[in-house]
């Protein structure tokens, strides 16, 4: 990344803001990829399970949050004897540069994977200086 870190975590040891509705449930906090490039950052969350419909992204002050729940669909006869998963909510939370344009970000959700694109401000972005000679 660049001298100035784009993207920090808000808080350490992968603990999330809280949410404006706090809920009860414990969450869990997916494996994301940070990439950056001249133009902005992407964030790659994985997030197996959730759709569209259960999928929060929220851009509050510089603070970027993503909150989206599983929904599991079982038989009415069916019973869950053991699960490795023990919470059906994913959380996280990113405080954002100055550098970044908060107002712009976009989200996209295939396959599992959640991809959050914020661009550079466009005086922030490397840019071509042409050199003329006298």
């Amino acid at each position: 990344m660049a001298n100035q870190q784009s993207v920090t975590q808000q808080q350490a040891a992968g603990a999330a803001r809280q949410p404006a509705t706090p809920r009860s449930e414990s969450a869990i906090r997916p494996a994301v990829d940070v990439y950056e490039t001249a133009d902005g950052i992407s964030l790659n969350a994985d997030m197996p399970g959730v759709a569209k419909e259960h999928l929060d992204v929220q851009v509050e002050g510089n603070t970027l949050t993503v909150e989206g729940e599983m929904q599991f669909r079982m038989a009415e006869n069916m019973k869950a004897l053991y699960a490795d998963v023990h919470s059906t909510l994913y959380r996280l939370s990113f405080v954002l540069s100055s550098e970044l344009e908060s107002s712009r970000v976009e989200a996209n959700l295939k396959d599992g994977v959640l991809t959050v694109r914020i661009p550079k401000r466009a005086e922030m972005r490397p840019r071509h200086i042409e050199v003329q000679s006298t």
